[in-house]
């Protein structure tokens, strides 16, 4: 008969009695790992500091926010390293505000009641009570990433150099020239499309083609009826009509509706709310229908970080989210133009925010070296919203580190003796460059608290 050593003995007893709490507190190791890249049921709580962000930057430009310096501001939330680490929320009466202009027949009131009065406190800026707010066209940016994952997937097979009128009953839109039938999706997807068309005037202005095209039924034959003004691919021109036409395209391609396919390909894998507007004749208002929470909003943001990737899954592809974030086009004022993305460009380093923006306010920026996200909400539809480059300003100012270091060195607790305990919890997340495995780093880390 063979005799243990006492050490030994102690040691495997010990484990044993051990180990299974370790298992039970973490049951599956994927499930531990996923919880911690990807936000699906809701974003982690950090401190600022906690992911080298100076809280004191941001309280101050909070001050300025509730202080109505930028205009009517309704919400203000920083992400990093996976973790909320800010969050505001400014409240206005808007039933109030804009009670005057709410009975008052206009651009951006055409039909005094409805979906599509933009002072009906009952649609905008939240949707009918709840807190899902008003995207505008941050939609585009969503409609371009689940266009995206509809060509990952193979259910939309068309390439970015198909005609549009491919989709169109050329017998039945005007104005039809050789330019117009050189008009690809591609084209579309950048702003790029060369149709006469007039944005850069307030929406509030009679001469607006997006009010004008909101006031009609139909929509899309609006847009496809315009006459050419610049050779396809040439000339940047921000349209709301160009976005509104890739639902259309969409439907036609896939024979699915846009809206559905998001929710079970996008919406419900990645844990979002959101309610779409549909223009009158039941088409998903791609140009600027979507409502979503700001924490849903940052998760846009997070996939694209992760390079389409989430919970272990290529939701988008790799390719995709790169096209999308390629510049295609001078926009001017900073900014260059992706699939449907602003991207703005640093002053400092001269890489590119990655941006989605939307009338009243609505911004989500993504800064990609900082592994940084802001979300920003707002309702200012009568004058000018804060720019982008006031909140890139700002929020860099804040950035006291160019990485995530700040939590991954972040005291852990310790054990007897100063022994530190390394814990694969939400709050002491695995350093997911080690190639062991989390029930292996947990189990010695346990048993290191025991004296040998």
């Amino acid at each position: 008969m063979v005799t243990m050593k006492r050490p030994t003995v102690y040691r495997r007893i010990v484990g044993c009695l051990i180990l299974p709490f370790v298992l039970l507190a973490h049951p599956r190791v994927t499930q531990q790992r996923q919880s911690n890249s990807s936000p699906t049921k809701g974003w982690m709580n950090r401190t600022p500091a906690s992911v080298g962000l100076d809280e004191q930057v941001l309280d101050a430009f909070h001050k300025e926010l509730a202080a109505g310096k930028y205009g009517l501001v309704d919400s203000f939330s920083v992400f990093r390293c996976a973790k909320q680490v800010y969050a505001k929320k400014y409240a206005h009466d808007y039933g109030q505000i804009y009670a005057r202009q709410a009975k008052e027949k206009g651009p951006l009131n055409a039909r005094l009641t409805g979906r599509y009065n933009y002072f009906d406190p009952a649609w905008h800026p939240y949707y009918n009570g709840t807190d899902l707010h008003s995207m505008q066209s941050v939609s585009k940016t969503v409609t371009s990433v689940i266009i995206g994952i509809a060509i990952s997937r193979g259910d939309f097979k068309a390439d970015m150099d198909t005609p549009v009128l491919k989709y169109f009953d050329a017998a039945k839109v005007r104005n039809l020239d050789d330019r117009k039938r050189r008009m690809t999706l591609k084209d579309v997807l950048t702003m790029t499309t060369g149709l006469e068309w007039n944005e850069d005037v307030p929406y509030d202005d009679p001469r607006s083609d997006s009010s004008r095209m909101e006031a009609t039924d139909d929509w899309v034959q609006y847009v496809i009826d315009k006459p050419m003004a610049a050779e396809p691919g040439k000339v940047f021109n921000y349209s709301s009509g160009a976005s509104e036409l890739l639902a259309y395209i969409f439907q036609s391609q896939t024979g699915q509706d846009l809206e559905k396919y998001g929710e079970k390909y996008l919406f419900a894998p990645l844990g979002m709310e959101h309610y779409w507007k549909r223009t009158y004749l039941g088409v998903v208002d791609t140009e600027g229908g979507l409502y979503l929470r700001d924490g849903d909003l940052a998760k846009i943001g997070y996939l694209y970080l992760n390079n389409g990737m989430w919970d272990g899954k290529q939701i988008v592809s790799q390719k995709w989210v790169k096209e999308s974030l390629t510049p295609h086009t001078e926009t001017g004022e900073g900014y260059q133009y992706g699939y449907q993305w602003w991207l703005y460009e640093r002053p400092d380093t001269k890489s590119f925010v990655w941006t989605c923006r939307g009338f009243g306010g609505q911004q989500l920026m993504v800064f990609p070296e900082e592994k940084l996200l802001v979300v920003v909400t707002g309702w200012q539809i009568i004058d000018d919203e804060m720019s982008g480059k006031t909140l890139v300003d700002h929020v860099l100012a804040a950035v006291k580190s160019r990485t995530c270091d700040a939590l991954r060195n972040e005291k852990s607790p310790t054990g007897p003796a100063g022994t530190r305990v390394v814990l694969a919890s939400a709050e002491h997340p695995v350093d997911s460059r080690s190639g062991s495995s989390l029930r292996t780093r947990h189990t010695q880390s346990f048993l290191s608290l025991v004296p040998w």
